[in-house]
């Protein structure tokens, strides 16, 4: 009994006990609720609340409420995520037992938030896993340095630049490298144009552009074939945030050629469905150049109000893209299709550039007359990615056609009949045509264990090119190229990361055999006679390469270095192997080389960056070889069949020494003042063959641009900034006859933005004015320096972008 009494009392007594730990613990913590809502003010079910540095969490409800009961006194910030919008944090101040807090509204995570945010990290994060010296811009960018293409906006960064032919086209120049030597890769797809030739620019809309990566040195394990110089990779843009329909709207005046045009935006998305599309239109005229006279090879040729002839053109592009997005899936298919047309200078094509109507082109400074080239390049491709236990799967299916055609008027020259056939199979006007249809498959796989990356992929291409017209320059041909790689990163620890990397390439090509469709007159042992001259043999070459790469990142603090070593192959283009005729926008005979083998390079690239407080620095030196390194030679013969006189080029191969590098400099004066120095240098040699001393084509000269910003802080003003660049291009003595020396210049550019909000909407103003103080100056790269035709005169570029929001 007694015994029974002691364990009541006991019991009582530790009942007692528990009730007055839980008493003070519940006077120690107080009890939070609230709702969160989207800034439309639909409530949001799921999000997550975090209180913190208790890191206690709990999902709001459908209605989008919340509570938290026993949270500690102590408790400093609340957190709230929610896919699709931008984090939310709230400090508190907990006093009462209990706490309502005040309705909590999340901003949409935009797009184009996610730009500028995902740029920064992805920039950084990107240089520290790479060993090769790469560049990473975004639309902002571009947008800040506008030009008339893609390539012109981003020749600002150094060792990139552009061949230009007017004021609508260019093409990649990495390193002094560029035609089949360097690719262009957009939304993961090799883009194939008909990119062996100067005057053939490049079809990609730079509104449609999100973010860049330009890659210096051989890129070829990750691309294929012809990345032997470096590669332009064009991102994709980012994934719409869930539940948004937006978009945005672009404005662009240039004052030099009287553009005018612009682009749409529009896209949307719930949970998992996406959709995002661009229509953009340009139309702009003749451009004009600091100068009332240039000379055609020794003819002097006027210029009426000093613009350059016929260089007018205009552009329509579509863009569509749709896609389905899991955590662990996710498929996107893209279509694009893109339209220029565009005049060629009209003292500056054919075979006698006097013989133009001077009267009929002046009329107009926007009318595209002959000579001109269209050009419709569609693409459509499909990128679907997924998780397969440890193996993260991609694949990407790509189909391109490529139609140019370049119009003329008839000229018979040499043996051609003097009246066009009126039974021809082309028309009249039709001087070329090409029609190049790609299809392209790729799969690659990433796998991750202890220490290592691994990544093995395959990729082939088929393409076929068709040829038309009156004029022949290359066969119609076929080609096959396939490759299979194997890349691995191993990080060793947080200073250190090796990688290697193994690929074996396959390719073939066969070239149709190609006959006059009109008589020329032959001589042999006394005798003449008439007969269709054959201009190309049918010819099938094969070739095999095996390549290898290793680089090593080592990043000790805020310095990092790094360097890699390799090699690389190109298998050579139908133009080199089999090209026989006039090329009429140089006055030149082309002759291919049947017997050519497979270009290829060892490159060793390094890489020093320094970053600390107030300064930044870059250094990327680089040393190339090229056992047989293929170039157009001009020789002492002249055509005898094709009129006029032309001088025949022919294309040899040659040992070839590249190096050279570029420096990086930034230094921030004051809170709101900094400057810049961006330096490149290139030097390149023939060690043998006929050119032997002598340098390659379109080597571009040393060049140091200086720059400085201004970013003021004005009340009711985002993001404003000043910007005044001077760049010195010395001169260019190193040349390849018949180049002709090109002299030094200084030239200033200007820029002006600001990003201003009126209500709930943003307005994004960005203002150049190039080629501030008039230089008459030559671009040792253009184009048309062939013929000392000088670069634009002042520009002034005005550009407006507009992002809105419709539903979230």
């Amino acid at each position: 009994m007694n015994e029974n009494k002691s364990n009541r009392l006991y019991t009582f007594c530790l009942l007692l006990f528990c009730f007055a730990i839980i008493t003070n613990t519940a006077a120690q913590s107080v009890r939070i609720s609230g709702s969160v809502f989207s800034n439309g003010q639909q409530p949001l079910e799921g999000a997550i609340i975090t209180i913190h540095p208790a890191k206690l969490t709990t999902l709001t409800d459908k209605k989008g409420g919340f509570y938290l009961n026993q949270i500690p006194k102590n408790t400093q910030k609340l957190t709230v995520r929610y896919s699709g919008f931008t984090l939310y944090e709230m400090n508190l101040s907990l006093n009462e037992n209990s706490n309502v807090l005040p309705d909590i509204f999340l901003k949409p995570e935009v797009k184009e938030l996610q730009e500028v945010i995902i740029s920064d990290g992805y920039t950084a994060r990107r240089k520290k896993e790479e060993s090769l010296n790469l560049e990473i811009v975004n639309s902002s960018y571009i947008q800040r340095n506008l030009g008339g293409s893609l390539m012109q906006s981003l020749q600002r960064l150094p060792g990139v630049k552009t061949i230009s032919i007017g004021s609508g086209g260019s093409k990649p120049l990495i390193r002094g490298l560029s035609f089949n030597q360097v690719i262009v890769v957009e939304n993961g797809i090799k883009h194939e144009g008909q990119q062996w030739g100067a005057d053939h620019g490049l079809e990609i809309d730079q509104y449609a552009v999100n973010r860049v990566e330009i890659i210096k040195g051989p890129s070829a394990f990750m691309y294929g074939s012809d990345a032997i110089g470096g590669a332009i990779n064009i991102k994709p843009v980012p994934f719409p945030a869930k539940n948004v329909l937006g978009g945005s709207i672009d404005f662009t005046g240039k004052s030099n050629n009287e553009q005018f045009g612009g682009s749409l935006n529009l896209f949307g998305r719930n949970e998992k469905w996406f959709f995002d599309t661009r229509i953009t239109a340009m139309d702009y005229g003749d451009y004009r150049v600091p100068t009332d006279t240039v000379h055609v090879y020794n003819y002097a040729v006027p210029l009426y109000k000093n613009h350059l002839r016929n260089t007018a053109g205009r552009e329509m592009d579509v863009h569509g893209s749709v896609g389905y997005i899991t955590d662990n899936f996710k498929s996107v298919f893209y279509l694009s299709n893109i339209y220029t047309k565009s005049g060629f200078f009209a003292n500056a094509h054919g075979l006698e550039p006097r013989n133009v109507d001077t009267d009929l082109h002046d009329k107009s400074s926007r009318d595209i007359l002959m000579p001109n080239q269209e050009v419709t390049h569609t693409k459509i491709s499909n990128t679907t990615s997924f998780q397969l236990g440890s193996h993260q799967l991609e694949t990407q299916l790509g189909f391109q056609k490529n139609f140019r055609r370049e119009w003329s008027h008839y000229v018979n020259h040499g043996y051609m009949p003097p009246v066009y056939p009126a039974d021809m199979y082309a028309p009249q006007d039709l001087e070329r045509q090409y029609d190049k249809e790609v299809f392209s498959v790729a799969v690659k796989d990433q796998l991750a264990f202890k220490n290592h990356q691994v990544t093995i992929g395959i990729n082939a291409e088929q393409q076929q090119n068709d040829i038309n017209g009156w004029s022949f320059l290359i066969p119609a041909f076929k080609q096959l190229n396939a490759g299979l790689f194997v890349y691995d990163k191993i990080q060793l620890n947080d200073l250190w990361l090796l990688h290697g990397a193994v690929r074996f390439d396959h390719g073939h090509i066969d070239m149709k055999q190609y006959t006059d469709w009109f008589q020329s007159e032959i001589s042999l042992n006394g005798e003449t006679r008439s007969e269709y001259l054959k201009r190309s043999d049918d010819l099938t070459r094969t070739f095999d390469s095996f390549n290898w790469s290793a680089g090593v990142n080592y990043t000790p603090g805020q310095l990092s270095l790094k360097a890699n070593l390799g090699t690389s192959f190109r298998m050579p283009i139908a133009k080199e192997l089999a090209s026989n005729g006039v090329n009429y926008h140089y006055f030149r005979f082309e002759k291919g080389d049947p017997n050519l083998s497979a270009e290829r390079s060892y490159q060793l690239d390094l890489g020093m960056e320094w970053q600390e407080n107030k300064w930044s620095v870059q250094l990327s030196p680089f040393l190339n070889y090229f056992p047989n390194y293929i170039y157009l030679n001009p020789t002492s013969q002249h055509d005898i069949y094709y009129g006029a006189g032309n001088q025949v080029f022919e294309y040899e191969q040659s040992k070839v020494m590249r190096y050279g590098g570029e420096l990086q400099m930034r230094y921030q004066f004051l809170k709101n003042v900094s400057g810049e120095i961006l330096a490149e240098y290139l030097y390149s040699e023939q060690l043998s063959g006929s050119k032997k001393g002598y340098t390659l084509p379109f080597s571009p000269p040393a060049s140091v641009l200086f720059g400085m910003t201004y970013n003021p802080e004005i009340k009711n003003l985002q993001d404003t900034y000043f910007s005044l660049d001077y760049r010195y291009t010395a001169q260019q003595n190193q040349i390849v006859p018949p180049e002709k020396k090109t002299a030094s210049s200084n030239v200033f550019n200007l820029a002006m933005g600001t990003k201003i909000k009126a209500g709930q909407q943003d307005f994004i103003i960005s203002m150049q004015i190039q080629n501030l103080l008039n230089t008459k100056y030559l671009n040792h790269t253009s184009f048309y320096r062939l013929i000392e035709l000088p670069e634009a005169s002042r520009n002034i570029i005005l550009s407006v972008r507009i992002p809105f929001l419709i539903h979230q």
